[in-house]
């Protein structure tokens, strides 16, 4: 059965199947033809796949990243950012790069990420001198960070199939996200000194004390997330709830750009986006029901075991398959399917499992900027209508630098543990 489902995942795959349809039909496949199992586990192992209560913050980070996108808080933090940089050369694209981590601090989606900040940054990039296909490149590769940086989907989808704390996902993922946040920033700077772009950034530029304080709701409400859950006030669950309410407080009665009529459009496109992620999970728990009957990770783990000498050699081969595999399987499906696989065997290996999520996130996350799939590219170019292949010749830049900061957070686990051990230190 093993090269039966694997078979049919990748055909369907390769057909552009729909991910949730196909991982659902190659499990239905293998559980018809390749087993004694009735049919009647597909529904119940479907159902209790969503059985989960962590998988509850799905649906209010992201209801929570709409609110803010219509109620003026992504367009302050843009502006908070610009006070904060804009007066260097690159500025807006050092803007840029600070503005996603500080959304991706609240949204947990890189592709929101990219919408929100991308229609008020590309623009403004372009009108200053940037090149449109430049400009969307760095919106796509800073969004990258709505998934690194807690709170984070894929890591509440890690945590879910592999059993890890999604409380000490979340506070592993400051420091990885702090180390690409900076060489993204690092390089923006070198790309714009050495192309000549961003020379005068410094136009229209808001005193920095005067967007500090428009901003101040808009920054608190990382600090309410982040803060309450290392802080031990709520779980991650109850943060993505406090997110969206205090977003809506702030949308409606704060910065008052958010009508109350706009709310029935903001739940029918948060429903939506939840149900895709949902169809997901559910279709993933199945196959990896099939997985675990069948044996593969004991099989791949022995194969681990002969094939390396040791973890740093392991994270290696992993490393390199995780980026082959983003490039062509969406985010969610990869972790899911993949995470109940690779886990056990680093864990084998001696790698701690929350380190190993964050290398897994990370990249993961990769795919999101890197073609045939890059979900990031695609919605970059479609806010700044360009062509998407336009943007491939300058990923160079911004790939190189995730790269280098993935060998970092790899192969120097004290960058990812050192917050988590002192949470758990403090907790007693």
């Amino acid at each position: 059965m093993n090269i039966a489902l694997v078979s049919a995942l990748i055909f369907l795959f390769a057909l552009s199947v729909p991910v949730a349809v196909a991982i659902a039909l190659s499990a239905i496949f293998g559980i018809t033809f390749f087993s004694n199992l009735p049919l009647l586990v597909v529904p119940q192992k479907m159902f209790n796949a969503l059985d989960s209560f962590p998988l509850l913050a799905i649906p209010f980070f992201i209801l929570a990243g709409n609110i803010m996108t219509r109620g003026g808080v992504s367009r302050r933090l843009v502006d908070f950012a610009k006070g904060l940089v804009g007066g260097v050369q690159g500025g807006l694209a050092s803007s840029c790069v600070i503005t996603c981590m500080i959304f991706a601090a609240i949204s947990g989606s890189s592709v929101a990420t990219t919408f929100a900040v991308g229609a008020i940054l590309i623009p403004a990039m372009v009108k200053h001198g940037y090149p449109t296909p430049v400009a969307a490149t760095i919106q796509a590769a800073s969004a990258e960070l709505g998934v690194v940086i807690p709170p984070s989907i894929p890591m509440i989808l890690y945590a879910v199939a592999t059993e890890t704390s999604v409380t000490q996902l979340f506070i592993a993922g400051i420091g990885p996200g702090l180390v690409i946040g900076v060489a993204l920033l690092v390089m923006v700077q070198i790309w714009c000194r050495l192309k000549g772009y961003g020379k005068e950034d410094g136009a229209n530029r808001e005193p920095f004390l005067k967007v500090t304080l428009n901003a101040f709701w808009a920054l608190m409400l990382p600090v309410i997330i982040i803060g309450g859950i290392y802080g031990g006030i709520f779980t991650p669950t109850e943060a993505a709830a406090v997110s969206a309410v205090y977003a809506l407080v702030v949308g409606l009665f704060v910065y008052r750009e958010l009508k109350f009529s706009d709310l029935p459009d903001i739940f029918r496109i948060s429903a939506v986006s939840t149900g895709a992620v949902m169809l997901i999970i559910a279709a993933a728990g199945l196959f990896s029901f099939l997985v675990s009957l069948s044996d593969i990770p004991s099989l791949i783990g022995s194969w681990a075991r002969g094939s390396f000498d040791s973890w740093i050699t392991f994270l290696l081969f992993v490393n390199v398959l995780l980026f082959v595999v983003g490039m062509f399987v969406e985010t969610s499906a990869a972790i899911l399917v993949l995470a109940p696989i690779l886990a056990p065997v680093a864990v084998a290996y001696g790698v701690d499992p929350v380190h190993f999520g964050i290398i897994m996130i990370v990249n993961l996350a990769m795919g999101m900027i890197t073609p045939p799939l890059g979900v990031n590219l695609f919605a970059a170019a479609t806010v700044a209508r360009t062509p998407v292949q336009s943007m491939f010749r300058p990923l160079v830049f911004p790939v190189t630098s995730v790269i280098l900061s993935l060998a970092l957070i790899t192969y120097i686990p004290a960058i990812t543990l050192w917050l988590r051990d002192m949470s758990v230190a403090a907790g007693g």
